[in-house]
């Protein structure tokens, strides 16, 4: 099969992956990744994809998306992958909201309450309208991040 995307390390690049590889540094998805791009080096071994997938036990498609990686985004992106530009959801409550809600939690509990409980501050912040809806846990997750 003819491969569209050819790897070709440079000498400092392939030291890189041979001492993440040697010293295990970093995550076992990088040793992995710096397994694959030196097998895959067209310079060096230039083994074929089936060949590392069953080196490395993964599928041909991962060893594909590496080499692919590597020539569209480059070197430091394939081995330690691209950080993801957005979260995989939108934050529930805006910096304002947030002030709100510790304040609120720093005030005084409602009468007949020693403490506010998390679920009592879901509550309120409903009825003071300064969201639709929120949990408990949104609310646990917004204060754990004051302390």
């Amino acid at each position: 099969m003819n491969k569209k995307y050819i790897v070709r390390l440079s000498v400092e690049e392939r030291s890189i992956l041979e001492e993440v590889i040697k010293k295990l540094k970093g995550t076992s998805q990088q040793v992995r990744r710096a397994q694959i791009l030196l097998k895959a080096d067209a310079d060096g071994p230039n083994w074929t994809d089936q060949r590392i997938a069953e080196a490395f036990s993964c599928r041909r498609q991962t060893v594909e998306n590496i080499r692919e990686n590597l020539v569209t985004n480059g070197f430091e992106i394939a081995l330690n992958r691209k950080k993801r530009e957005t979260p995989p959801r939108k934050k529930l409550l805006d910096g304002e909201q947030e002030a709100k809600l510790i304040a609120m939690r720093l005030g005084s509990p409602p009468d007949g309450f020693a403490n506010w409980s998390l679920r009592l501050l879901a509550e309120k912040v409903v009825e003071l309208e300064l969201i639709d809806s929120i949990s408990y846990e949104t609310v646990r997750q917004t204060l754990k991040k004051m302390a």
